[in-house]
């Protein structure tokens, strides 16, 4: 596809394919050359998630990561992308002191980095007060409710939300509320798949499921889960359509084995001196 025909993914194109039924395609990207396969390849939505904290930088969970942090990543992401929707995370404690300063951090995504919109995780009074003061300064918003990462240290472990009744009824109300505050989709996060059906059948706006089931609007995945780049515990609702925690270490293993062999570089990978009069004298 040639750069005249891409046309950029935007936010009335997102609540157009929820009202023709045709599924949005999300995955998580943290760096240039993975935001530009999966750009080439026809993803809908990007999230810069601040799980790159986890998957990338190597912390215990998502609480540590910076605003710098997701502002150098995000930059990445966007000058590798032409056609999908660049969502930018907004890390933990970056808009929970002041309305003021949650505009100014989410701004820094959009006039630094060149995301399209930001995410907020949850859907408290304050929160959905935060949601309007950044609409109102022209930053879209994507919401989050469900299981909420960065709630890691009052929720005590990662587990799914909503599956008894005044859970579900909570998480319904979060996700109506925030439609009403302006997001403009929602990430649905861990929860039962008929709890999922009825938002999604509630909202105007679209939901992006991950771990929610089949009959979300749309899905997300961690691009290293999908691709089975790391080999450590996997949540159940990951899919994985690649191996390439095992290609990439059978590479570096076989790179190891032809330098201490002396196979590698053998003479296709070298270059020799141009002149043999000169290597004469030169030796």
């Amino acid at each position: 596809m040639s750069e005249k025909t891409i046309q950029k993914v935007t936010l009335p194109f997102l609540r157009k394919m929820k009202k023709k039924g045709r599924k949005i395609t999300a995955l998580t990207a943290y760096d240039f050359p993975t935001a530009k396969i999966v750009d080439q390849a026809g993803i809908d939505v990007i999230l810069v998630g601040d799980s790159l904290g986890m998957v990338v930088l190597g912390y215990e969970n998502t609480i540590p990561v910076t605003m710098d942090e997701m502002i150098h990543h995000t930059k990445a992401v966007t000058r590798a992308v032409k056609r999908a929707l660049i969502v930018g995370d907004m890390p933990y404690f970056s808009y929970h002191l002041s309305s003021e300063e949650t505009v100014l951090n989410a701004s820094r995504f959009l006039k630094e980095a060149g995301a399209n919109a930001v995410k907020i995780e949850g859907a408290s009074e304050k929160r959905l007060e935060l949601v309007k003061t950044m609409i109102e300064a022209d930053i879209p918003v994507m919401g989050h409710v469900g299981l909420t990462p960065q709630s890691i240290y009052h929720l005590g472990r990662f587990k799914v939300r909503g599956k008894e009744i005044e859970g579900a009824k909570q998480i319904v109300r979060m996700a109506v509320d925030l439609e009403k505050a302006g997001v403009f989709a929602v990430v649905l996060e861990c929860v039962p798949m008929e709890l999922a059906k009825i938002i999604t059948n509630r909202l105007e706006i679209p939901t992006i499921g991950i771990g929610a089931g089949p009959l979300c609007d749309g899905q997300i995945l961690v691009f290293h889960d999908l691709v089975g780049y790391s080999n450590g515990y996997l949540p159940k609702f990951v899919k994985r359509y690649a191996e390439l925690h095992e290609v990439l270490n059978k590479a570096v293993q076989g790179y190891i084995e032809d330098v201490r062999s002396e196979t590698f570089p053998e003479d296709k990978y070298s270059y020799h001196f141009k002149s043999k009069k000169d290597l004469k004298e030169l030796k």
